[in-house]
Order: structure tokens, then sequence, then C-alpha cells
């Protein structure tokens, strides 16, 4: 990790800062630090204002600096714009695959018994489309239906949550970005999972066939046990380092800038 400071040491020659302790002092005073942001840890790669407060003679400076980790970070969203491209990218990703896999892989016996078409594909249409909500309704308003619902989640849920709960497991200072990485995604799918196939519960109930609460959440438990072992291996080890390639693509010139010495 390298630490770069900028014009402050023109105006405090005398200020060190102990990377160790992470604690500033200046002229043996201690000086205590307030950070500007709300996810600034070691090893995510941003560019912060800090300001510095005296505690003795209440005097202020501001140093800005950027924390870069060699080793990785540079994809992690540093404000809500990028927090919500990020959750597009994964949701766009996330949606069609979940789509594919639950028509296809799940379902795809079913409907081809139930329509005698040659492919699953064909059953769709041979049948007039997706049924949710007792009714059929075309792929695409699937797709749109469920990545509204899925990306609402993600946003308000989803993504602050599971940083609380990697952050109550591990120390980010202390902990290899690797591995905090991986329990953010983990606890994103413990998260997404359950409610998602909740929802999905609601969604593709028979109602025709009348509505009973215990088959309601027998379906949701059916579909929590189809959906989770996918959503953990695909989010792992697929979707979310193909997210994080096209990020790191999409904003290379921020990274770029950040990485220079000013």
């Amino acid at each position: 990790m390298h630490i770069y400071y900028h014009s402050i040491f023109h105006f405090y020659p005398n200020l060190k800062l102990d990377n160790t302790k992470k604690i500033c002092y200046y002229r043996a005073n201690k000086i205590e630090i307030a950070n500007d942001t709300c996810n600034t840890f070691r090893y995510v790669n941003l560019i912060t204002a800090q300001f510095v407060r005296n505690l003795t003679d209440r005097k202020y400076a501001c140093v800005v600096f950027s924390v870069l980790n060699t080793k990785g970070g540079d994809f992690i969203p540093r404000n809500q714009f990028k927090r919500m491209v990020f959750a597009f990218l994964t949701l766009f990703i996330t949606v069609h695959g979940y789509l594919f896999y639950s028509l296809y892989v799940v379902n795809g016996s079913t409907l081809l018994s139930l329509t005698g078409s040659d492919s699953v594909l064909h059953a769709i249409q041979d049948q007039g489309g997706v049924m949710m909500f007792g009714k059929f309704f075309p792929i695409w308003a699937i797709i749109l239906i469920e990545f509204c619902c899925a990306y609402t989640l993600e946003i308000c849920m989803g993504s602050p949550l599971s940083f609380r709960l990697a952050t109550k497991v591990f120390d980010p200072q202390g902990t290899h970005p690797v591995l905090f990485e991986t329990t953010i995604i983990c606890a994103t799918v413990g998260l997404m999972c359950p409610a998602m196939s909740f929802l999905a519960a609601w969604m593709y109930y028979p109602y025709p066939q009348g509505f009973h609460l215990a088959t309601l959440l027998a379906n949701w438990i059916r579909l929590v046990c189809f959906n989770f072992p996918f959503a953990f291996f695909s989010q792992l080890f697929l979707i979310q380092p193909t997210v994080r390639t096209i990020f790191k693509f999409l904003f290379r010139k921020d990274i770029q800038a950040r990485t220079v010495i000013a």
C-alpha cells in the first residue's frame, strides 16, 4: 500500500503519519483524523479529503491523499453513481442468467412435456409466454419486472447490509482484500437469494389453482434450494469477476488518474 501526500507538508513540515497506528502527529501533539467518506478503509482505492484537527491549538488543515493497493481494489465503486452502475451491471447479467437457469434447467423438462415442443423456447412461445401473477407474459416483460425488483433490493438492502455484515466478521484494515471481497459476495448472496426467491414465490404462484399460504411457503423454500447453489457459484466465480472487469474498463481513466502521483 502506498500513501501519497500533497501540499500539506509545505504548511506543516513537521507533520508525520504513523502508518502502523494510523495516527497523525504534529509537533508531538496528537491530531485527530475525521474521514469525509463512509467506506474508507485500507484496501479501498480512493482519493479522500481528510480534515486534520490539532487537539491542542484547535488549528485545522486539509490533507488530500490517495490510498492505493497494488494487489487490487480498483473496481470498488467510490460514489453513489458508480455503485448504481456496478449494481446495474451485476443485475443485468444476473437476471438473464437466472431466467435461463429457471426456464431451461429447472423447468425445461416440465415445459417440454406439457407442450410437446422440441425446444424450451418453442414451448414458451406455444403456451403464450411465461406465467406470472396467473397470466402469461413475454420473456422481455419477465426480465424487466425481475430486474426492477432485484435492482431495488440490491440498492436498498443487499449492497449496504452485505458490507455491514462483512465488517462485523472481518476488520477491513487487517483483512486481505480478496478475503474481504469474497465475504461481501457471500453476504450479498445470503441476503438477495432468499429475498428474490420470496418475491418469485409470489410472482410465479399458480393463482388459477387457488391460493394457499402453506403452498406459497413450500414454493419459497423450493426456490431457495434451487437458486442458492447457482447464485453462490455463479456470483463468486463468473458474474462478479466479469462485472469487475467491465467496471474497470468503463472507469479506466478515473482509475488511472488515481494511480498517478500528483
